[in-house]
């Protein structure tokens, strides 16, 4: 019988996040500002961003971000989440590439929600804000 779902410790939750950005060879078009339809900065993103995450956003330069040891700690609730084979979509795509997926269902909202939610809300609260609205980057 093949191995189908992997299950990783707690200890294995990563500690920075990766930010594919930085290692673009043709780095993405910048953010336009709406308004003046030059390309943005930072502090055109703090009316809607905590400060650290605005300055994360416009990051083009470096690989991986450190996770705070706090929105880690929030993460061992429910990561990390199965690794699951996805032998199925292999076989139909008759490919000799092993293809995985992250089974985020488990987590407490069954999605992946709270793995952006919970560093949004961290940063804000770092930077004494407290009225605001997550969002996941997928349009929800």
């Amino acid at each position: 019988m093949k191995t189908k779902k992997f299950l990783l410790e707690e200890k294995d939750i990563p500690t920075a996040w990766y930010n594919i950005a930085a290692d673009m060879k043709n780095k993405p078009l910048p953010f336009l500002h709406p308004g003046t339809k030059q390309p943005i900065k930072p502090e055109d993103l703090y009316p809607i961003f905590a400060k650290s995450l605005a300055h994360q956003e416009m990051n083009d330069t470096d690989s991986w971000i450190e996770t705070p040891d706090e929105v880690r700690e929030m993460y061992r609730i429910w990561r990390p989440t199965p690794l699951v084979r996805a032998y199925g979509l292999e076989k139909a795509l008759d490919t000799p590439a092993h293809i995985y997926f992250k089974n985020e269902s488990v987590s407490p909202v069954g999605s992946h929600k709270l793995n952006s939610a919970i560093p949004q809300a961290y940063f804000c609260k770092q930077e004494d804000i407290t009225n605001i609205t997550t969002e996941t980057g997928a349009g929800q």
